[in-house]
């Protein structure tokens, strides 16, 4: 298939990673990049997928240092960049390339994502640090969602129903156009895991790309297959990352504005996962334990 290829970012999802290839069309070109998988990952790809190039890493350098390794490996003008627990349905990648063959201000091309019982998954969002943003996320989603007019500019519960373009889309399955890519740098290795996504569509934005939602590809995505593996540590890292984003876009008040709302968050969820921690059942005490003590790690951090 020419003008597209594939790069698979994989870590420790070996069943997930068989399914996402096996869902890839014939003739389209894939790379695997493997981050120090121990579950036997590598030695599945090239028993059963020998035509992929494969990028056994034996460090784990994270998300975006892998995924840019494997569009360096690759000469197709467009990637299409996925999570190892993504499934491709017909067309998706001819959609999304010819999307951006024909739409050359479009430097990513997101598809409709959906959950595996083919229901809809949030897969467009605005801009972290924004009024939307707030609107957006817990607590004030539920409320916003319930006001009359405003449900409908909300992108996560109203997702378009046309091709059209957002701030930023998720990074499970996205399709990026080389040139611009490259012109800003690719991901930001800075951030190991979350926010690379975000962090590339802000600076693509700001270089006068654009980021579309093209809800004609599909891709169903299993979601936290590897992150959930390590659930505390890498809800620290969610934090970081968070943190790394605002410090890099932002400045003066508004930056303040937005590490306290983070503070704020991250305090609640320690006062609360330790409070239930005291009168839970010992089967559900050490995971609220460990839960509360990620909070408090995140606080800190949030703090220097």
């Amino acid at each position: 298939m020419s003008g597209v290829a594939a790069v698979v970012v994989n870590h420790n999802t070996r069943a997930h990673l068989r399914a996402c290839l096996a869902s890839l069309p014939r003739g389209l070109p894939a790379v695997v990049v493997d981050n120090a998988s121990t579950d036997g990952s590598p030695e599945m790809v090239r028993a059963e997928f020998p035509e992929a190039l494969l990028l056994a890493d034996g460090t784990n350098p994270g998300y975006g240092a892998a995924a840019n390794r494997g569009v360096r490996a690759c000469a197709a003008e467009h990637v299409l960049v996925l999570n190892s627990d993504t499934r491709l349905e017909p067309g998706a990648p001819e959609a999304l390339r010819a999307y951006l063959d024909a739409h050359p201000r479009a430097a990513v091309a997101g598809p409709r994502l959906l959950n595996p019982d083919g229901s809809p998954q949030a897969s467009c969002f605005p801009f972290p640090g924004t009024l939307a943003w707030f609107l957006e996320n817990d607590p004030v989603a539920p409320l916003a969602a319930r006001v009359p007019g405003l449900r409908d500019r909300l992108l996560c519960a109203s997702p378009p129903r046309r091709a059209t373009a957002v701030p930023w889309v998720l990074g499970a399955a996205l399709a990026v156009r080389r040139s611009a890519f490259e012109a800003v740098g690719g991901f930001d290795e800075g951030y190991f895991m979350y926010f690379e996504e975000v962090d590339l569509c802000r600076r693509l934005a700001s270089a006068g790309w654009e980021t579309h939602f093209v809800p004609e590809a599909r891709v169903a995505h299993v979601g936290a297959a590897s992150t959930s593996q390590v659930r505390a540590s890498m809800a620290v890292q969610h934090f970081r990352s968070t943190l790394r984003f605002y410090r890099r876009h932002y400045r003066g008040p508004r930056l303040a504005f937005w590490l306290g709302t983070m503070r704020a968050k991250m305090l609640f969820r320690l006062l609360r996962d330790g409070a239930a921690s005291r009168v839970a059942r010992s089967g559900r005490r050490g995971a609220l334990r460990e839960d509360a003590a990620a909070w408090r790690r995140a606080i800190l951090e949030t703090g220097r």
